[in-house]
């Protein structure tokens, strides 16, 4: 049976309740015109539980009486684009003991189908724009008896059985849902399945709101919460809210008592209404997810309309004196990128953080002026490297490249797998640790020395090469605008890399030039054997790469 951490006391919906009570006038989240205060997201997330419980969602066993990977409750599916509706189903579903999970909408009929089968799930909150594909499915699906619409652009038509999202809030209490709010109750994140299938990682929201939101780790009641709630940060949140980093910041920015923006456009990447969004709410922290988010953000900034700035940011474009800090989540932001930042804010503060959905925030990096790097992190507590092996915690200085882990407070399990959770959640010593997937050695001075993710690994002529160091490599060189690496099956070496380029608008480069950048930085062994030039790279909404994709490219270049 799995026991309820001794460290979590306090309910993720109790404390933004406590929160909202102390500034029920002020912003807490702006959607294009809707400025939607705390009173008035603790009204609606408070309707949206008291409809989930009247259609009999909730909590069926709790959580002592179950194992890691088992879960008690009734599960809501977040189909949506960023909007207030987003976050307030995440809310309201806490609000309603019932667990939400998050959907990638950009996934066809099979993989719909396949995710909300793996997840159980009971309800589901969708914009009409994906109702077409929803609907696909629903016959296949006879647990998912709840549906809530979310009206968009696409003028589709509520589907059978649908209730329209504001009715429904409309029609149900806005009195404080008559159930006890639990740490124990679940914070459910689906893995991008970038490289296999996505798997459910369950979280108790006690421990999510301190290890993957950045609540106090110190706070020994509510009301210490609330006196910690005094960030000032005005946030916002670039990256879709269905992966990780875009909603946990969210809920970051809200417990330190701040308001969360979102951007006007919210289907794609639009650098103009992101940085006019910064204008002309003056927001102070800015969330991207690495390259992929930076470059055509700065290309914006370097449009000759937009120039020159000054040292406070303000030129003849955009005024963005207000920013101070620009975090890349998910994604880490290469060094050269990052000095285009700055030399545009000279005053900014960038900062790499590093986190997994099975480990939480882990370790981060903060750059100013002076240069930048990437790549390397300070060890802080509770993480460590473990040995290949898993036999023993590294000390700084070993040689040996091992696996970044985490203990202390962490997830759970996944969702119905107890083999895959034993293996990303073994015990080394006697401690319970999170083995996201990262290689890393632990250098003197305690820093953690990325290498990459194990399943993206090249194993080449018995040499083990990280394609996003080769990657970061590349990127070196002006001329690149993205760059994803994989491997292909070779005679030779077994496995050889090949570079997947996108060059810059107005750039020529060759391959010798790419490799001569990338040796500057990489030892020759890693560098690509064959460099594949494409028009557009293919990523998730968040900026993640796709390996899968990557390798089919890859596979091709044989033929």
């Amino acid at each position: 049976m799995a026991a309820p951490s001794a460290q979590a006391e306090f309910s993720l919906a109790d404390v933004h309740e406590a929160i909202a009570a102390t500034r029920p006038d002020d912003d807490c989240l702006v959607f294009r015109d809707r400025r939607l205060t705390w009173a008035d997201v603790t009204e609606r997330t408070r309707r949206l539980a008291n409809h989930l419980i009247g259609e009999g969602l909730g909590v069926h066993t709790e959580r002592a009486d179950l194992a890691g990977h088992e879960s008690g409750q009734d599960h809501l599916a977040i189909y949506l684009h960023n909007g207030n509706e987003y976050l307030e189903s995440m809310l309201g579903a806490l609000k309603a003991r019932v667990a939400s999970l998050n959907v990638n909408y950009r996934y066809v009929a099979e993989e719909l189908l396949y995710l909300l089968d793996d997840s159980q799930a009971g309800a589901v909150v969708v914009h009409s724009a994906f109702t077409p594909t929803l609907a696909e499915v629903l016959d296949q699906l006879p647990k998912l008896r709840v549906i809530l619409q979310v009206p968009d652009e696409s003028g589709h038509p509520l589907l059978p059985g649908a209730v329209w999202y504001e009715d429904a809030l409309a029609a149900a209490s806005p009195e404080r849902p008559n159930v006890e709010w639990s740490p124990d109750d679940l914070y459910m994140l689906y893995t991008g399945g970038t490289t296999g299938m996505p798997k459910g990682v369950m979280w108790r929201n006690g421990d999510a709101m301190v290890e993957c939101f950045g609540g106090s780790k110190t706070a020994a009641s509510i009301e210490e919460f609330v006196a910690e709630a005094n960030t000032g940060l005005q946030a916002l949140l670039a990256p879709p809210f269905m992966h990780g980093a875009g909603h946990w910041r969210s809920f970051r920015t809200w417990l330190g008592g701040g308001t969360v923006f979102v951007q006007a456009i919210p289907e794609r990447l639009d650098p103009v209404d992101i940085w006019s969004t910064v204008e002309r709410e003056r927001v102070n922290f800015l969330l991207i997810v690495g390259d992929a988010f930076a470059r055509p953000l700065l290309d914006e900034l370097d449009h000759p309309t937009n120039q020159p700035l000054d040292a406070a940011g303000r030129g003849a474009g955009y005024d963005l004196s207000s920013l101070t800090v620009v975090l890349s989540g998910g994604a880490p932001l290469s060094a050269p990128l990052k000095d285009e930042f700055l030399a545009h804010l000279p005053t900014l503060m960038i900062v790499d953080g590093l986190g997994s959905s099975e480990a939480g925030g882990q370790v981060s990096q903060v750059s100013t002026g002076g240069g930048s790097t990437t790549g390397t992190f300070e060890i802080t507590p509770g993480n460590v490297v473990l040995s290949a092996d898993l036999d023993r915690v590294l000390e700084a200085g070993d040689p040996e490249i091992g696996w970044l882990a985490k203990t202390g407070r962490l997830a759970l399990g996944y969702l119905g797998d107890p083999d895959k959770t034993a293996r990303t959640y073994p015990v080394v010593d006697g401690v319970r640790y999170a083995i996201p997937g990262d290689r890393a050695r632990l250098l003197e001075g305690g820093i953690v020395e990325l290498h990459g993710r194990d399943s993206v690994t090249i194993n080449s002529g018995g040499e083990k090469i990280f394609a996003e160091e080769v990657e970061a490599a590349i990127k070196s060189h002006p001329g690149v605008y993205d760059c994803i690496v994989a491997g292909r099956p070779s005679e030779r070496w077994g496995n050889e890399v090949v570079a997947i380029v996108r060059i810059r608008d107005g750039h020529e480069v060759s391959d010798e030039a790419l490799r001569s950048a990338a040796a500057e930085h990489i030892a020759r062994y890693k560098l690509p054997k064959e460099i594949r030039y494409v028009d557009e790279i293919v990523r998730s909404p968040s900026g993640k790469a796709d390996y899968r994709w990557a390798k089919q490219v890859a596979a091709e270049a044989v033929a």
